[in-house]
């Protein structure tokens, strides 16, 4: 479902940003704030940790399970859509579309903006298999942002 909401939200010109699930409902309210959260997407056992974020701007959905109430949509609601459906929208290559937050270790956690170009040239280095400078074998580990 990740991926599903990652491409989806990409494509439609929105950023995407994680929250660790063991994260306080404050700590997590302090990012969807920050983050500018208009949809949270959870997963059942996590409702009650967001539940009170809901509200006209912000939307709740889970993945699994039926909804615990009405106002919480459901992940089959974006999966069974009709992507014809999806407006036609411009995206810049420097528009930021994911926004993972780091650690905090020398103060708190802070977004940090990754732009459409700067993911698609991370992901162009790790697979060009003509780079001369790259030699990969079974044995290596390659780390790379998102």
């Amino acid at each position: 479902e990740f991926v599903f909401a990652f491409l989806g939200a990409s494509f439609c010109g929105a950023m995407m940003t994680a929250a660790n699930p063991f994260f306080t409902p404050a700590e997590i309210a302090k990012q969807a704030k920050a983050s500018k959260a208009k949809l949270i997407i959870t997963f059942a056992c996590y409702y009650d940790k967001v539940k009170d974020l809901s509200c006209d701007e912000v939307k709740l959905m889970c993945i699994d399970s039926p909804p615990p109430d009405s106002s919480c949509l459901h992940f089959s609601e974006l999966t069974q859509s009709d992507e014809n459906d999806v407006p036609d929208v411009d995206i810049s290559p420097d528009d930021v579309v994911a926004l993972p937050y780091s650690s905090g270790t020398t103060g708190l956690p802070k977004g940090v903006m990754l732009t459409h170009k700067g993911l698609v040239t991370s992901v162009s280095q790790q697979v060009d298999g003509e780079n001369p400078n790259l030699y990969y074998s079974s044995d290596d580990v390659v780390l790379c942002v998102l």
